[in-house]
């Protein structure tokens, strides 16, 4: 009987001990960082693992370079917003399903379409037909409503790419203004999906000026922390969201405002989709919470143009 009692004695004080120090898990999934280099106007092949410089938050990391990234398949949530501005844009997108046929190419493939406005409309869920995907972007319509729903949409796509096999590099291809008006979803709470889930969006937005391959977000700044840095991006979605989005996670930004410009610039992105190195590291179990910063370099190419993702979110779940 003593000794049940003390059983029963050491059992509460243990959970009570358990209750007041709480054990904080963190995320230590794998890391993919897909890259492409160009130097001197050309795409730049056959580097190796060593010949790249990976860094999270300053550290460098111990990467590994997927030597079979080219015959990995892609699964696509393709999403246009059909409201607002887009009314007006209909006409010069008439080219999408063409052209997201020639993204695509012969891999093995899973595409989704939805439109959006106040909220995403699914139009079709991932199948590999590209018969059936062609024709759900044909018959796609512009809608009467005065949202503009983008992180909304994003995150939904996000959170469906989500759940796709891992062989499948995750992409969401954007079409939409460069404001957001309306969405319920926090901004942190869509930088945090995009960072835990591998997800690359490339944005195409009806935006008058020109197309450029995104800058650092981040400026070169190394010393603000996750906290600093989810600061920053948040704050750079306020003034461009497909922009902001495509910096984070190593997509392209197209800018275009005829059809002549939207075919030239999915044309370009279809050019270079396929054309990357797929690299990956794992973070340590101790790692930071939070947002945080990749930086990658080639030191034997000092000059080339490099597009990555820019960032990946350690930790449990925050932002909702």
């Amino acid at each position: 009987m003593k000794k049940s009692l003390l059983a029963a004695l050491l059992l509460a004080v243990t959970f009570s001990h358990a209750q007041e120090t709480p054990t904080i898990r963190v995320n230590t999934n794998l890391v993919q960082v897909p890259v492409s280099v160009d130097y001197k106007g050309e795409r730049l092949y056959g580097l190796r693992p060593e010949q790249f410089v990976v860094q999270d938050n300053g550290v460098e990391q111990k990467i590994r370079l997927d030597e079979d990234a080219d015959q990995q398949g892609i699964a696509l949530f393709v999403l246009v917003e059909c409201g607002r501005e887009s009314m007006m844009q209909f006409g010069n997108i008439s080219g999408l399903a063409t052209m997201v046929e020639s993204i695509i190419g012969g891999a093995p493939k899973l595409i989704a379409v939805a439109r959006y406005a106040s909220g995403p409309e699914l139009l079709q869920d991932f199948t590999g037909n590209m018969e059936k995907t062609t024709m759900t972007l044909n018959a796609l319509k512009p809608c009467e409503d005065s949202g503009a729903n983008t992180l909304d949409a994003v995150k939904y796509a996000a959170e469906a790419l989500g759940q796709r096999p891992s062989r499948y590099r995750r992409a969401i291809l954007l079409v939409g203004e460069t404001r957001d008006h309306g969405s319920k979803i926090k901004p942190e709470a869509v930088i945090e999906e995009l960072g835990r889930s591998n997800v690359v969006v490339d944005s195409v937005s009806f935006n008058p000026g020109k197309t450029e391959i995104v800058n650092s977000l981040f400026h070169g700044q190394m010393g603000s922390g996750p906290l600093g840095l989810l600061v920053m991006a948040v704050n750079a979605l306020k003034k461009n969201v497909p922009k902001t989005l495509s910096e984070l996670s190593g997509g392209e930004y197209i800018n275009f405002t005829t059809q002549k410009g939207f075919d030239n610039g999915m044309l370009r992105l279809s050019n270079h989709i396929h054309d990357y190195y797929l690299l990956s590291f794992q973070p340590p179990a101790n790692v930071e919470p939070g947002l945080h910063r990749i930086t990658i370099s080639i030191p034997d190419y000092p000059d080339a143009k490099l597009r990555a993702r820019q960032s990946y979110w350690a930790g449990p779940n925050g932002a909702q």
